[in-house]
């Protein structure tokens, strides 16, 4: 018959072994490996993707486009142009852009100038007047449009990259193939623009109504944005665009900066002589927004395996 000690000492002894079996099935562990999933039968060694259509592979690419402007302050453009790409690869084209102005509406903004700007000697600087008034007052309203900045046309090279594709479905019924791209180059963008005034001689004075005659200059930046392709048929699909032209110019040909702290201030304010040239520029984030069609030649799409 056990005794009460001897039946301690069992359970005791039960505990030890049990914690040992526990930390040599631990020590003697492996550790655990990933294991490569090899695909055999038919599908060994297929691509991600067969029968893909490749729009782009190989192939020269015509968008005749539609571009208007956004958020402009004094002057609209609505322009009318087209790119036209190679593609080396169906992700990857270079090519040249360009637009040419159609019409240059102007914005309300300017339209509330036009109307309710005095013409006078304190104005006159800055607002266009004919200075062919009679008796006491020597000003006559002349038109605040006529020395608003346009864009005459923008143009460069540049290249595309389409890191997206697949499809949009239209009622669960239309299905077209679409790619996401970005694009970059560089731009020439041509502007009619306020030519200098107020500074030395032989330039017009500042309050002149000659000086605000238009005068052209090429501004060159960089351009950028992103864009879909809609591709319906073979060599015929649809393109919308976003692009910037991000540049300085003076929109509205006023004497705006040039003198005091950091050039920041009027001529005009500082020292009491109107003076526009180069400084009196300021940059703007100009966008666009194109939509068109897309030509593609030749006209048959190349098929991956």
């Amino acid at each position: 018959m056990q005794t009460r000690q001897t039946r301690f000492f069992s359970g005791a002894l039960l505990r030890v072994s049990a914690a040992a079996v526990v930390l040599g099935a631990t020590a003697y562990a492996t550790p655990a490996a990933a294991q490569e999933i090899q695909i055999t039968g038919p599908l060994a060694g297929a691509p991600a993707v067969r029968k893909e259509r490749l729009h782009r592979d190989g192939r020269f690419e015509l968008a005749p486009q539609f571009a208007f402007s956004l958020l402009d302050e004094y002057r609209q453009t609505h322009a009318l142009g087209t790119t036209l790409h190679y593609n080396i690869k169906d992700y990857l084209s270079v090519g040249v852009f360009g637009f040419f102005a159609l019409f240059n509406p102007t914005t309300d903004l300017t339209d509330q100038i036009d109307k309710v700007a005095d013409r006078n000697s304190r104005t006159a600087p800055n607002v266009n007047h004919r200075g062919a008034g009679t008796g006491a007052d020597p000003f006559t309203k002349a038109s605040f449009a006529d020395q608003t900045t346009k864009i005459s046309f923008f143009a460069g090279p540049q290249a595309q990259f389409a890191p997206f594709r697949g499809k949009i479905a239209l009622f669960q019924k239309l299905f077209v193939d679409t790619d996401l791209y970005i694009h970059g180059g560089i731009a020439f963008v041509g502007l009619s623009e306020r030519g200098d005034c107020g500074g030395a001689a032989p330039q017009k004075s500042c309050t002149d109504p000659d000086s605000f005659k238009l005068q052209g200059r090429t501004a060159i930046t960089g351009t950028g944005g992103l864009g879909l392709s809609f591709y319906t048929n073979k060599g015929i699909g649809f393109r919308a665009e976003y692009r910037a032209l991000p540049f300085s110019w003076n929109r509205p040909g006023f004497d705006s900066r040039g003198a005091g702290t950091d050039g920041k201030f009027p001529n005009l304010q500082a020292t009491g002589t109107a003076v526009v040239d180069g400084k009196d520029q300021t940059f703007k984030w100009n966008q666009f927004v194109t939509i068109g069609v897309v030509v593609a030649f030749p006209w048959e799409t190349k098929v991956s395996e």
